[in-house]
This record gives structure tokens, sequence and C-alpha cells, in this order.
């Protein structure tokens, strides 16, 4: 897998990297991207072999919100024929490890969980990634997690876990810093195995009768913006864990979706200013992946691949971003003028930044400056 195939032609200064399961955790917690879901019972087989998507390198098969309770057989028989066809299809040569994309299945509970792992074989287990545990909190935390402990013991093979915070109890600010501690606390007993930390923003919306209209952003909600402010207080300090965006609802399929040409504005300036690129649904998504950005968020969940282009392109870095991250890390210590000469660099202050932001260059790229982004979304 790689960031950006579907714009082949752009060209970057520093291209992104090759990556897979495998990849050192440091790495990979930074690759997923946007995560496309989908429900268990749609067959996704072809679309994965075919390279349907090319942009596509995370997805997670759902067992939960997307699945209605009676198409949970169906679903789960379906998820293993996609496994074993993906199986089969690389050991016989016809696609390789490269081809497949992270994957991961969002169970229902921790029952389903545990009956869905039993019909897994160590051929499966190759060709995925891992599981999203939804509804996450300090009562089901540490069975989920003690459990895929077991599995990878079972299969002698890495399957991460990544929990989804949306409980009611982190929504309500009477319960919420006691449950995130001891949700922190669950994953720090298994850190090796947590890949990524994902928020439910529907599902706290739900709490409070709220909901983004397609001009707000998630931090315009102002209960839940709180919410994810908190759990980024939480998980982010240190550099403890990767934290991925909300979903973002909203999509216009095959319509508008490209430039004719490209147009010579500032994208963040225009975007913060509400003036009009592609269309209300992009544009929002566009202008809800900046402020994601600047809030420490990497990645996003996605409900369509219309979005993937706009989500792994927003985590390319500049180049001057990119060469004052490398100064930072090549300095001893005080403070010195950027390579740009146009701010000061910290370099005890700025370094955690300088280390979250190569890591993302090495994942998505480098690229020139801000105008390329229209450019590599416009592949």
């Amino acid at each position: 897998m790689r960031h950006h195939l579907y714009n082949r032609g752009f060209k970057f200064v520093k291209d992104p990297m090759e990556f897979n399961k495998y990849t050192d955790i440091k790495l990979l917690q930074y690759c997923l991207g946007a995560t496309m879901y989908m429900p268990g019972h749609k067959d996704f087989t072809d679309a994965i072999i075919n390279k349907k998507y090319p942009g596509l390198t995370s997805m997670v098969m759902c067992f939960e919100d997307a699945c209605s309770e009676e198409d949970v057989p169906r679903a789960e028989q379906n998820c293993i024929n996609t496994l074993e066809t993906l199986s089969q299809e690389l050991d016989s040569g016809k696609i390789t490890y490269e081809d497949i994309p992270l994957i991961f299945f969002r169970v229902r509970n921790i029952e389903q969980f545990r009956h869905f792992s039993a019909m897994l074989k160590p051929n499966h287990i190759k060709v995925m990634t891992g599981f999203n545990f939804p509804k996450f909190n300090t009562e089901n935390g540490k069975e989920y997690f003690s459990f895929l402990r077991e599995l990878n013991k079972k299969f002698g093979e890495i399957i991460y876990g990544m929990p989804i915070i949306e409980d009611r109890r982190v929504a309500f600010k009477e319960t919420r810093m006691d449950e995130l501690m001891g949700i922190k606390s669950i994953l720090d007993d298994y850190r090796e195995i947590v890949l990524n930390v994902r928020v439910g923003a529907t599902d706290f919306s739900s709490c409070f009768g709220a909901r983004r209209d397609v001009e707000y952003t998630i931090y315009d909600i102002m209960t839940v913006r709180d919410i994810l402010t908190d759990i980024l207080n939480v998980f982010s300090r240190n550099g403890d864990y990767v934290i991925s965006g909300p979903v973002w609802e909203y999509f216009k399929a095959k319509k508008s979706m490209r430039f004719s040409e490209l147009p010579k504005v500032s994208i963040q300036e225009s975007l913060l200013r509400r003036e009009p690129l592609v269309n209300p649904e992009v544009d929002g998504l566009m202008r809800e992946l900046i402020l994601d950005k600047a809030n420490g968020f990497i990645g996003k969940t996605v409900i369509h691949p219309s979005h993937i282009n706009y989500v792994n392109g927003i985590l390319a870095v500049t180049r001057e971003e990119y060469e004052d991250a490398k100064q930072v890390l090549e300095t001893g210590g005080g403070v010195i003028k950027s390579h740009n000469a146009n701010k000061m660099n910290e370099i005890a202050p700025h370094h955690l930044w300088a280390e979250k932001l190569v890591s993302c260059a090495e994942v998505y790229g480098v690229i020139e400056n801000k105008q390329s982004y229209l450019e590599l979304f416009n592949g």
C-alpha cells in the first residue's frame, strides 16, 4: 500500500512510503488516513482485487451500526469469504501483499467478537490487520483487549485493536474525565496492540440531539467540541496515541468533484472564509479536515470513496513544514530562525510537533506548498 495512488502523475518533493500490516507500529499508526467503513454484508472482494478505488488503503467491515442484528450471520460469512478469497489470490500470485488494504472488522460486542474470531484461520490473519471496538469504555475495554492478546498468541501474528470512544459516560461532563483516564489506563496495558484511537462524534452528537449541517464543522457543535478537546488532551499528550478524526456525513458522488482548472487561491483561507471551491459537501469536508489537522487528529473515518483523496491529501506535508521539522529535530537546543526566515523554531517546545510531522511526511509525502494540495486532490 501507498497513499495517493489515485494521482500517480503527481510529483512529490518526497514520495510517500510503502506500508502494510507488518510496518513498525511507530509509523503504521499514522498510515490509516481515510478509513472507509462499509456494512459487513457488502461483498467488497472484487473492488479490492481489481483496485476499483486506487486511493483506498484502509477499510472497516462493520458488524455493528451498519448491520442489523439479523444480518450479522450473513455479514460474518461474507467477511470470511473475502479473507479466504484474498488469501487464495495472494497465494496464487494474482495479487501481491502491497495490493491489500489494511482490513479491520468492527465487532458488535464482545460475544460477537469471540464468535467471529472462532471462524478465523491462520491464512485469514495474513490478510487482515485488526478489529475496531465500538462503545469502548472502562467496563468492556479490558475484556476486548485481553481476548485480542489471546488471538495474537494463538495465531502467532500481529492483530491490532482500535477502540472507538463514543460512550455516553464520555459524552457527559460529570463522568468524562474519570472514564477517559480509566480507558487510557486500559490501553496503556496493551499499548503494543493498540494501533489507533478513534472517536464517534455522531454518537456524541446524538446525546444532545445535535447534528452538524453541511455548512458547519464538528467544532461548531460546542458540546461535541468539548468532548473532542478532552479526548485529545488525554490521549495525544506526549505523543502517546494517534487519534483519528470523526466521520464527515455528507457527500455528492461524481458531481463536480474535480476542478476543470485549478484556482489560484489559498485553500485554507478560502475554506475558512467559506468561499466556494468544489461543492458544499466537499468544501465542508475540507474545512473540517483543516481543523482536524490543526487540532492533532490524523486521518478520518469516511463513508464514501469520494472522500479518500481529500482526507489523505490534506495529510501531505509542505516543503516548508518539513524543513522546519527537520531543523528542529537536528538542532541541539535553543531558538533558531526557520529555513524560510519567516518564523522562529523553538527546539524543545516544537520537538513533539516535529516528530509527528516527519512521521506524516514519511507516510503521506512532502509537497511543494499549500497550492499543491489542490493539484494533489485533483488526481
